[in-house]
């Protein structure tokens, strides 16, 4: 009776273990955006992005280029008003987080959306990402973010068409590993 019950104990603390490494992570953000000339895919578009923020693995940058493709999936609801739905490429999307003691996460989207919202000149920006690799204290960090953001025109050019646009918004996710 007692190896069952020291079987049953170890059983449990080691499933409480495994819990306890994961973590979930909020952060949010705001940065600024630009069409490159960079063509990573064809028939697509690429965007970089640079984003600050803070959140539970503190003060951060992120670095990104998004490929999105240049035909919309499609015309619908988008916010508050009405618009084209475009789809963020997998794979070729992707960032690096450096936080403040210089230690990198480098995440790769595996599905996205950008939906516009023509009635209100808002772009709605959904991506999850893939955690790839971490470095100084996140070596061995795995897991999924998703970043939710809003974008919104700073700057046309002379024909009317946006060249910077604002975005804000968050990140929320679990990791598992070292933190």
């Amino acid at each position: 009776m007692k190896h069952i019950a020291t079987v049953a104990l170890m059983l449990t603390l080691g499933v409480a273990a495994v819990h306890a490494q994961q973590r979930p992570v909020k952060m949010t953000f705001s940065g600024s955006m630009v069409a490159t000339t960079l063509n990573l895919a064809p028939n697509t578009v690429t965007d970089e992005e640079q984003l600050a923020g803070n959140g539970a693995l503190g003060p951060f940058t992120f670095h990104k280029l998004r490929v999105d493709e240049i035909t919309p999936q499609g015309f619908g609801s988008c916010g508050s008003g009405f618009g084209p739905s475009i789809r963020v490429v997998p794979v070729r999307s992707g960032g690096v987080f450096r936080f403040q003691d210089g230690s990198l996460l480098t995440v790769t989207v595996t599905e996205g959306t950008l939906c516009i919202d023509l009635n209100h000149l808002v772009g709605h920006l959904t991506e999850t990402y893939q955690i790839t690799e971490g470095t100084g204290r996140l070596e061995g960090v795995q897991g999924n973010l998703t970043l939710t953001g809003t974008l919104k025109v700073a700057l046309f050019d002379a024909s009317g068409a946006p060249k910077l646009l604002t975005n804000t918004g968050g990140f929320e996710g679990t990791l598992t590993g070292t933190p």
